[in-house]
């Protein structure tokens, strides 16, 4: 347990130039991915923490999952103590767009480091949460992890389900790693076929790249040898050729979609309250749903391992592993 969500984060330069249009908001971007979360509220009694936020669950509150709800699938978060932004960093929007250099390397180690995402399964905290939906116990779920694991899980659960309990709404708010996005033309192709390009264009020259779990990052790129980035063969847009190619995931500079905004707003309208799974909330588009669920009056659970953003408007703060505490929490009501 530490009592703040960063130590040294690492900080790859960019190629865009100081005078170059969108260096002002990939800056504007760096700062969001470097903030510091400190604690600002005092460690609360486990017994009172856990227990409150079992009584939330009475509530069918909205439930607001991070990177911290995926690591027991082996997906890294990105400010925990072994978190990924010790030795990279996201890509920013406008790296994507402008910076041929970045996107190339950002590719490359994405054709590595996907087959890891990929394989990665639900762990019994996913199971649990798709459970509890299916059941109607909660109003839903809001994700900003772009691995498709609540899906997934949710996809069985409803299957197993008694039909006659519609589950609520599964949001990832900053999208999903399944498709690939041309920023020139707008078309849309599945990462998988994608994937498949790649590895055509890459045959015989990436046939024995092989790297272990620690190295993947959590947008399923991988920190790999610069030589493997050079000989790195990227594809092109099937329907204009570009190679301004990027996951529908909604990056550092980049903003969310305000048809997904108002669909998140509506689920917390109509939640009883909020609780947050796995997150640090440093990022504002997370945040903002705590501030909306705080202005609201809706009470607030967090249950995480290190500090989060916005944790001294909680109600109920649990310092522990996600998983641990929804095995609890799901015994307690069942």
């Amino acid at each position: 347990m530490t009592d703040s969500s960063d130590r040294p984060i690492y900080s790859e330069a960019s190629t865009l130039s100081e005078d170059h249009p969108a260096y002002a908001t990939h800056q504007a971007a760096m700062r969001s991915v470097q903030r510091v979360i400190e604690n600002t509220a005092p460690y609360q009694n486990v017994q009172v923490a856990s227990t409150g936020i079992g009584q939330l669950l009475r509530l069918k509150p909205l439930l607001l999952t991070g990177a911290g709800m995926s690591t027991d699938s082996g997906i890294p978060d990105y400010r925990g103590p072994e978190g990924s932004l010790r030795h990279s960093r996201p890509m920013t929007y406008q790296e994507f767009l402008h910076d041929d250099a970045a996107r190339h390397r950002y590719w490359a180690r994405s054709f590595v480091g996907w087959k890891h995402m990929y394989a990665a399964v639900p762990h019994l905290g996913h199971e649990i949460i798709a459970k509890w939906n299916a059941a109607g116990r909660i109003a839903g779920v809001v994700t900003q992890n772009v691995d498709g694991l609540h899906q997934r899980s949710q996809r069985l659960a409803d299957q197993q389900a008694d039909h006659g309990t519609e589950a609520g709404p599964i949001i990832a708010l900053h999208g999903s790693m399944d498709e690939i996005e041309c920023l020139v033309c707008g078309a849309k192709e599945d990462r998988a076929d994608f994937g498949v390009r790649l590895h055509e264009a890459n045959a015989g020259v990436a046939d024995d790249w092989e790297i272990s779990e620690e190295l993947i990052n959590p947008d399923g790129d991988a920190r790999i040898p610069q030589h493997w980035v050079e000989q790195f063969q990227m594809v092109h847009c099937l329907n204009c050729g570009s190679d301004k190619l990027k996951p529908t995931v909604v990056y550092f500079g980049e903003i969310v979609p305000q048809q997904r905004k108002k669909a998140i707003q509506e689920l917390l309208d109509n939640s009883g309250a909020l609780i947050v799974l796995g997150s640090s909330l440093a990022v504002m588009s997370g945040y903002r749903i705590l501030l909306e669920a705080d202005r609201a009056r809706k009470p607030i659970g967090i249950i995480n391992l290190g500090p989060t953003r916005g944790e001294d408007r909680a109600t109920f703060r649990w310092r522990t592993g996600v998983k641990q505490a929804l095995a609890w929490l799901d015994q307690e009501i069942s």
